[in-house]
């Protein structure tokens, strides 16, 4: 008697249908969409700054030279920009997880006078673009006394109309039999919260941690406006700097990039599973 082993061996592959070659196509057409920008980055780094500026252009260099990385990392502080942006973005992601999870569940559990209006003025956070707020906030944290600090950069951060909405939809969705029966043994609100909650929606607090720490990590403007100092640069800032004290060096511009997307390219890497069950599980993927 064959195994079912044996028999997958015999048995022919299927050949693709017509829906899945077209399908196959689209995807790989749209993933070079995505890729040509980070492969034009890539060649232009490698190219000496004549090279890069040279019409029409090209895609690969005639001469490999690290002359970009080389000036990039002995004209800039890398390490410290480095460290700044990653104390700002770890510290503005934590600080967002504990905010959105506790206003998300109170809106979704907890019945208290006003409830509706406050979800509202948080939603009404999502139609105002933070360009606009810019100039308010840096008031506010100038009479703080926080402009050049870490705090300065770190709570204007921490307003996550969005992240509040995401984790509002799951614990929507998570059914009440479950903090019922908490409830009929003994266990409080926090203890429900701590000990069923969190544990059930870490999915979707991975998925909004993600998106948190990729969205403070890229935000050039709030940081610009509130640090003058040179030690407390993230790196958009201080790569932003470089480009502007020696001029626009193209071949160091596009090697400044690709060091500060390193990061973003790891994180999306070794977490796209988390960010894809994360929308999944908060019941936006249809929305």
């Amino acid at each position: 008697m064959t195994t079912a082993a044996q028999q997958a061996r015999i048995e022919p592959r299927r050949r693709w249908t017509t829906g899945q070659i077209v399908l196959t196509l689209l995807g790989a057409a749209v993933s070079l969409v995505f890729l040509a920008p980070l492969a034009w980055a890539l060649f232009t780094s490698w190219k000496s700054e004549t090279e890069a500026v040279e019409v029409p252009p090209h895609w690969l260099p005639k001469e490999w030279t690290g002359q970009a990385w080389t000036a990039i990392l002995e004209t800039g502080n890398i390490t410290n920009w480095f460290v700044n942006s990653l104390v700002v973005s770890v510290c503005v992601t934590a600080i967002v997880l504990v905010v959105s999870a506790l206003a998300g569940y109170g809106f979704a559990r907890t019945e208290f006078r006003g409830r509706h209006v406050l979800m509202g003025v948080v939603m009404a956070g999502l139609m105002v673009s933070p360009a606009v707020l810019g100039v308010p906030l840096f008031t506010t944290v100038q009479q703080m006394g926080m402009v050049d600090t870490y705090w300065g950069m770190i709570l204007p951060q921490c307003a996550p109309a969005a992240m509040v909405y995401i984790l509002y939809k799951f614990f929507q969705g998570v059914p009440r039999e479950l903090e019922e029966a908490a409830f009929i043994d003994g266990a409080g609100r926090w203890r429900v919260f701590l000990t069923i909650i969190v544990p059930l929606s870490r999915p979707s607090l991975a998925a909004v941690g993600i998106f948190t720490f990729i969205s403070s990590w890229n935000n050039f403007l709030w940081p610009y406006m509130v640090t003058n100092n040179p030690d407390l640069m993230t790196m958009p800032n201080g790569i932003a700097t470089v480009m502007n004290s020696y001029g626009i060096q193209w071949a160091q511009l596009m090697a400044g990039g690709l060091m500060a997307g390193v990061p973003l390219i790891v994180v999306f890497v070794f977490f796209q599973r988390q960010i894809v069950a994360g929308v999944a599980h908060t019941g936006l993927a249809g929305q």
